[in-house]
């Protein structure tokens, strides 16, 4: 009778539910801790007919990592490129916010899917169309994606989400650590930055137009 049960509920298993559930637990808890029994267990199934539909955790996170590049906005055609650029940029770091998990692991597969190969063939191709030689668009790109991967790290990791959450932290936490007499320049920065009202979520435009800015003069070059 259990087997029977057992059966049912995999019945209505595809790889697309499979790995959906497991986007789901990976924004929820984290890669780290996600196995095949544990995402058995969020799907109602045994852990076993998982590998009916991938065959290991690698492929697994091949799938996963697919959907998160199949999230993000390409660089339109319709645009020049630092404008394309900077709306795939964009769409990166929101897509990441959403899933931090997969920060570290966006550029790691070895057998991508078709949407991360999509993904990549649209970056090359608006940097070459660009005028970029092949060389300069490798750079570019690598550049391009340490900006944002760098960015998103960064903000995945702060503990505050808001201006006014670092408004509050700087003021109740960091300044009275920061006796004016041994910390000049940081107490003066932290006091400034507070009464100016700064939102470091503005640091990612800040960086990603300096990037974009320096590249053109290697693009015209080329």
């Amino acid at each position: 009778m259990g087997k029977q049960r057992q059966v049912a509920s995999d019945a209505g298993l595809s790889k697309q539910r499979v790995v959906v559930e497991a986007v789901r637990l990976a924004d929820r808890e984290g890669v780290d801790g996600l196995s095949m029994r544990r995402l058995a267990g969020a799907l109602g199934a045994g852990a076993m007919s998982l590998y009916h539909y991938v065959a290991s955790k690698e492929e697994l996170l091949d799938a996963m990592i697919d959907v998160v590049f199949e999230e993000i906005e390409l660089p339109p055609e319709e645009t020049d490129w630092q404008s394309a650029m900077r709306r795939r940029a964009v769409s990166a770091r929101q897509v990441l916010a959403r899933h931090p998990w997969a920060i570290g692991l966006m550029e790691s597969r070895t057998t991508p899917g078709p949407a991360n190969l999509r993904h990549h063939e649209a970056v090359t191709a608006c940097l070459r169309r660009a005028g970029f030689s092949v060389l300069m668009a490798t750079h570019a790109n690598w550049l391009l994606d340490s900006c944002v991967y760098g960015y998103a790290l960064q903000e995945a990791t702060l503990p505050f989400d808001t201006a006014d959450d670092f408004a509050d932290m700087a003021e109740d936490a960091y300044l009275p650590q920061l006796p004016p007499d041994q910390f000049p320049y940081l107490n003066e920065s932290a006091a400034a930055l507070v009464a100016a009202g700064y939102d470091p979520a503005e640091e990612f435009m800040f960086g990603l137009d300096l990037v974009l800015a320096a590249l053109e003069p290697l693009r015209a070059s080329a």
